[in-house]
């Protein structure tokens, strides 16, 4: 099953990161938080990427051009031109980079695909937002409701810290954490191919009709997920999931299992 990522944006809201490089490739330690999304899906089993691209796209094939050079030790026979890698540990991801557009919204990149994607269920997320979330479990939930898609619903982190007081002092002061009421969308969809003809074209946002119309027809179902979830719209944001990275056990990586490089 192949795995949709929304990756050509021009993250005007990280404006201080994105003005030479696209949101995507916005590193979490060393490797763009691009690298991170993939391996939660790759950690499922769900290895095949189809990666929308637009703004900067060049940025992006770059990466994964390099990445097997830059990820390994070589040998290079110049007389012949051959080049033999020594790789440690190896990735076996299959990703397909589509230039859609610099200008498409949401909805229209995902159209764009349809060739590339064919007649069959397909998982689909933002490329700019880490989550805790098990997509075994998430994928076994969308076929269970039999719908035309599946979106997943997360608690917003909240926008001040908390402080939990006790008579006049501050007993716990929590930064930012998630709210405790209402959902929003989380990304992490799962969609039939019926999706393709619920879009016009390039200028529609999957936010607006697509998700709207199925919703209206009965058709979309919502996975809650009260885990962890954190966009990284923001400098805040970015610093944040840095932390997170840097304590050694970042809530969206299984701890069962690293994070390959190459």
């Amino acid at each position: 099953m192949k795995v949709v990522i929304l990756a050509g944006g021009l993250g005007t809201r990280l404006s201080e990161e994105t003005s030479s490089r696209p949101k995507p490739m916005v590193e979490i330690g060393d490797r763009p938080i691009l690298h991170h999304l993939m391996q939660i899906y790759a950690s499922a089993g769900f290895d095949e990427f189809v990666v929308a691209l637009g703004y900067k796209q060049e940025v992006i094939k770059d990466y994964f051009l390099s990445l097997r050079a830059t990820s390994n030790d070589f040998s290079v026979d110049f007389s012949s031109g051959n080049v033999v890698y020594r790789e440690t540990p190896k990735l076996a991801w299959r990703v397909h980079l589509v230039d859609t557009g610099l200008s498409t919204l949401t909805g229209g990149r995902i159209k764009r695909l349809e060739q590339i994607i064919g007649r069959q269920t397909f998982m689909c997320t933002y490329g700019d937002g880490l989550a805790s979330i098990d997509i075994s479990a998430l994928l076994d939930f969308h076929r269970r409701q039999g719908r035309l898609a599946t979106v997943t619903a997360v608690r917003p982190p909240a926008r001040f810290g908390t402080l939990d007081i006790e008579g006049d002092r501050v007993a716990r002061f929590v930064e930012k954490p998630q709210t405790s009421e209402g959902w929003i969308n989380g990304g992490f969809f799962v969609f039939e191919p019926e999706i393709f003809d619920r879009i016009s074209g390039d200028d529609m946002p999957l936010e607006h009709d697509p998700l709207m119309s199925l919703a209206a027809d009965g058709q979309l179902s919502v996975y809650k997920h009260a885990g962890f979830w954190q966009p990284m719209d923001t400098l805040r944001e970015k610093n944040l999931l840095e932390e997170l990275w840097k304590s050694g056990s970042p809530p969206w990586v299984k701890q069962s299992a690293a994070i390959p490089v190459g």
